[in-house]
């Protein structure tokens, strides 16, 4: 590994100070550059076995035993995964993120999923509203068509916005509310998706082993 957590951490304040913020249809953040390169060229060369999914139902959760986590197992074994584990637990990332996007995140735990979605892929609008106080869709894929796998935005439960969109190393950012509408409609997945979803969750988070330090809540 050719970078450090202090390289990480200065890539991803600067990520932030030239963030671009939408309000329509609710505040969306766009940071782009998020990691060094090399943290990218690392993670997309993390070893899983791609299995077949379930997207009968438009959820995640249809494929809990499948899903991948940078837990505490993960961490142990791939340092890729531990350097960007230790990046959004480290106190000056919280503290940046939680001045940026106007929260408090003291108590909640780091829940760092490694997504690979592949044709059939998709996911019902939802808000994330409840034990997630935070959220980032990190893209990671460089694949020539992965420009149109991006999140999909809604008005509404009902009401399609706009596709954002999707390149490696750029993010897409909401604190969850009643409003933050978002998926991804159906479509074309030649490849696969693979990504971040980075979530800050509160105590009542009950499945402990997705958590990156399930003993350690972030601090004051």
């Amino acid at each position: 590994m050719i970078y450090s957590l202090i390289d990480c951490k200065k890539a991803f304040i600067e990520s932030l100070n030239h963030s671009r913020k939408t309000e329509d249809p609710y505040p969306l953040w766009q940071i782009d550059n998020v990691f060094p390169t090399e943290a990218v060229n690392e993670l997309l060369d993390i070893k899983t076995k791609l299995t077949t999914m379930e997207y009968s139902l438009g959820r995640r959760e249809e494929n809990n035993d499948k899903r991948g986590y940078f837990d505490v197992d993960r961490r142990k074994h791939v340092p890729a995964c531990d350097t960007i584990s230790n990046l959004f637990q480290d106190a000056d990332t919280v503290h940046a993120i939680e001045e940026k996007f106007g929260i408090d995140l003291a108590g909640t735990y780091l829940r760092i999923e490694f997504s690979q979605d592949s044709d059939g892929f998709w996911l019902e609008p939802h808000t994330d509203l409840g034990v997630k106080k935070f959220t980032m869709l990190l893209g990671l894929s460089n694949d020539e068509e992965a420009p149109t796998w991006g999140s999909s935005i809604y008005r509404d439960k009902d009401t399609f916005h706009h596709n954002t969109p999707y390149e490696s190393n750029r993010a897409f950012v909401f604190v969850p509310s009643d409003n933050t509408w978002h998926g991804f409609n159906a479509r074309t997945i030649n490849g696969v998706r693979k990504g971040l979803i980075i979530n800050y969750v509160t105590e009542e988070w009950r499945a402990r082993h997705e958590l990156s330090f399930p003993d350690d809540p972030i601090q004051e």
